[in-house]
């Protein structure tokens, strides 16, 4: 938002250089982006009057003037702007005169006319970007003033406030906010409101999203152009001046920050009411433009239609026009959160719609609607009613606060003074209500709702105390390592390292998913306000994400992808946070045909199987059932289940071929993982492999037969591999299996003795417990 300077003198004595004025802001946490010098002190610029007009001889887009200048004598301009008639008065740039963007006036002759100067647009005199025509000076101002008179040199602050900090888009908010970070005093504030309030004409049917609602009415005004000074301060920082009901509107609201709006009353039909729009209700709104409104939007209604969208912007058949004599004065509190959706969904946004999304000061609503009366009253000579018609009530103050000094001074990391606490959180308007040695509560003002924890009003004592004041504090190099640093460590060596080691690439997709998600999405939990249909419920699972990035890789090109993704899953229905490791695989297998092998191979439960093991220790798949697969696995480490994985079902990709997938429980799997992580050297001694070869009930899975072989625990058994399985021909309900044991010793080398006597044991092993056939 950008501030007038000169305005703000008027509530506060500022430091007389504006970098200072910036400095204090921005070490304040309210960052000051620009600093703009404006004004119209030019020499020989003055306020001239137009008194007659004609066409050009030699130019169709060019018009002769006759203008008076104050010194009794009529100057003759030619002008190419079209904006303008007689009677008006517009700035003069007379012979000698130097514009701020370079330009020297000089008599001149244009097509052969004698043009005696220059009639100025704003971008020309330095007074905003306008460049389409003259600038239409008041009526009030005085023929031959030079033109510094109406447009005194003023420095505008562009500021950039946080939305939690709606208290500030105002100049005396920021004005407040400045006397507070200075210690000094405010020279005025708003005045309250005595006057009757009656309880009806007004009817709130939508009391959520409109918990307040004020109007005031006012007879006989005159609507016309706005006085100079009103001019100048709404336009100094980039307001449009429309007329004097409209002007006085916008002032009230740059000055206090609660938005008014004024309707044309004898355009109303009946009582006002408050309510929801109907779906489909149309809108014709002041930007010329009709809006199709959903049950989600609150308007401002008379008996026959909407005349408002509330809080955001109101109608074009009751705005005020030059023939408005009769006022009917809104000034209304809104739900921020309503007021964003509505905004966000019509694509409508508003200078008022701004302040109400981040909250407006209920104590200020009925000052905002008296100031406005008052100015109108004064402006456009109109009669007040002597009363005040509301509906509703004002949202309750904000809860009290409790801060220990103690904390106050752990936090911060300095000690500060409880008197010195105190002094600083009463010039930002806390009031203390109970006060013991060691803490204090405090009731927060109506305007600064951000203010709920003990934190909020300890960063208060820091924003003003001076976050420069607070000495830096050198750490050593040597930190305790924390759960936190333990499982990031996990996560990248122990999962990301080896998954990428493995030729899979991590991909980050995210957390919210759209509503036409089919696979591994039911039951998702659903926002209450989406952001759009494409981020509409929290994933249960991670492996739609995976399924929308393996499609844009598929439309790019791609023959083959391998991905894994580590993140955050939300179980329904309570939508506790899971950490999950999701993989899938699809397409051939990476490796290219070359001139030796044209074959390609597409990637199966296998590969799927082999990127497991890279992670999960003691792996083994048992069968599960899950909808979404159509081989599908649970995915075992020893005795503990960690996840599922399989081959995904046609209905649920559009992928040509087989998708590969599995998900696995992270936390589980790191938990695992840490216990088995184990340093093992080189090996320096050679070892010797035997195999065995057995004919195997079709019943007895390869886990089993590998448990069996590898407990007991033989201490000189150091890996076990399947390498070949037979299945026809050899019995309806048998398969033949042929496994390579490996033996080796890590102080020494092996003798053939051993490694027969330890083959012999798991041998008769298997004989006896699964009751196989060996083969010779």
């Amino acid at each position: 938002m950008k501030f007038s300077v000169n305005w703000l003198r008027e509530f506060v004595d500022l430091p007389k250089n504006p970098e200072e004025i910036a400095e204090l802001l921005t070490r304040a946490g309210i960052e000051t982006k620009n600093i703009e010098t404006r004004g119209a002190k030019i020499d020989k610029v003055i306020v001239s009057q137009i008194t007659a007009l004609s066409r050009h001889p030699n130019a169709d887009r060019l018009t002769v003037c006759e203008v008076g200048d104050g010194s009794g004598t009529k100057r003759q301009i030619v002008c190419g702007a079209t904006n303008y008639k007689v009677g008006d008065k517009v700035p003069l740039a007379l012979p000698g005169a130097k514009l701020p963007n370079g330009t020297e006036i000089q008599k001149s002759q244009l097509r052969g006319v004698e043009s005696e100067g220059m009639l100025c647009s704003p971008i020309e005199i330095g007074l905003g970007e306008d460049a389409s025509g003259l600038l239409i000076l008041s009526p009030d101002a005085k023929i031959g003033a030079p033109i510094a008179d109406l447009f005194p040199t003023d420095t505008i602050l562009d500021v950039e406030i946080t939305p939690n900090r709606g208290d500030l888009l105002s100049h005396f908010g920021l004005a407040r906010e400045i006397a507070a970070l200075t210690g000094k005093k405010l020279k005025s504030m708003p005045r309250e409101v005595n006057i009757e309030i009656k309880r009806s004409g007004l009817t709130i049917a939508a009391t959520r999203e409109c918990p307040f609602f004020s109007a005031r009415k006012i007879d006989n005004v005159k609507v016309g152009p706005s006085p100079q000074w009103l001019r100048s301060k709404i336009e100094s920082v980039g307001i449009r001046s429309i007329n004097n009901i409209v002007d006085i509107s916008n002032f009230v609201m740059l000055e206090v920050g609660q938005p008014t709006h004024a309707f044309d009353a004898d355009k109303l039909s009946g009582s006002i009411n408050v309510r929801l729009a109907r779906d489909g209700e149309k809108f014709l709104a002041l930007d010329g433009k009709t809006y199709s409104l959903t049950q989600d939007n609150c308007v401002v209604a008379d008996q026959e239609r909407a005349i408002g969208i509330g809080g955001v912007m109101g109608g074009e058949e009751t705005g005020v026009t030059d023939s408005t004599k009769n006022i009917l004065l809104e000034a209304a509190y809104f739900l921020p959160s309503s007021i964003r959706r509505t905004a966000r969904n019509s694509n409508l946004s508003s200078d008022a719609s701004h302040r109400f999304e981040r909250g407006v000061d209920p104590d200020m609503i009925l000052r905002a609607s008296h100031r406005a009366t008052e100015l109108m009253r004064e402006i456009a000579g109109g009669t007040p009613a002597k009363e005040i018609h509301a509906a509703g009530k004002l949202p309750a103050d904000p809860a009290n606060v409790s801060l220990s000094y103690e904390k106050c001074d752990r936090v911060i990391g300095v000690s500060i003074k409880p008197k010195t606490v105190d002094e600083i959180l009463t010039r930002f308007g806390l009031k203390k209500t109970k006060s013991t040695s060691k803490s204090g509560t405090w009731k927060i003002p109506s305007y600064r709702r951000d203010l709920q924890r003990d934190v909020d009003l300890i960063e208060e004592v820091v924003r003003s105390y001076g976050i420069d004041k607070i000495p830096g504090t050198t750490r050593g190099r040597f930190m305790p390592m924390s759960p936190a640093d333990r499982s990031h460590d996990l996560e990248t060596l122990f999962l990301r390292e080896r998954l990428a080691g493995c030729g899979l690439s991590e991909v980050r997709t995210s957390k919210l998913i759209s509503r036409s998600a089919s696979a591994f999405s039911e039951g998702a939990i659903e926002l209450r306000n989406p952001l759009s249909e494409d981020h509409v419920a929290l994933r249960p699972s991670l492996i739609s994400g995976l399924l929308g990035v393996l499609e844009r890789n598929i439309r790019a090109g791609a023959e083959s992808v391998s991905i894994f993704e580590i993140g955050r899953a939300f179980i329904p229905p309570s939508g506790k946070e899971e950490r999950h490791l999701a993989i899938l695989l699809w397409g051939n297998v990476a490796s290219a045909p070359n001139w030796r092998s044209q074959t390609k191979r597409s990637l199966d439960l296998f590969d799927l199987k082999g990127a497991l093991e890279c992670v999960v220790p003691n792996l083994s798949f048992r069968a599960g059932k899950f909808p979404d697969l159509v081989l599908a696995v649970e995915v075992w480490s020893s005795d503990q289940l960690i996840g599922f994985g399989g081959q995904l079902s046609a209905s649920k990709s559009s992928a040509p071929g087989s998708v590969l997938v599995a998900e696995l429980h992270a936390d589980l799997l790191l938990a695992t993982g840490e216990s088995a992580k184990k340093f093992r050297e080189l090996d320096r001694f050679p070892s010797i492999t035997r195999d065995i070869a057995m004919m195997v009930p079709d019943e007895i899975s390869h886990e089993k037969i590998l448990r069996t072989i590898e407990e007991p625990r033989e201490l000189l058994l150091e890996s076990v591999d399947l390498f070949d399985l037979f299945a026809e021909q050899v019995g309806a309900a048998e398969k033949s299996l042929a496994y390579r044991l490996t033996y080796r010793r890590k102080n020494r080398t092996l003798t053939n003795e051993e490694v027969t006597e330890v083959h012999a044991r798991i041998r008769e092993r298997l004989k006896r417990e699964l009751g196989v056939t060996l083969r010779e």
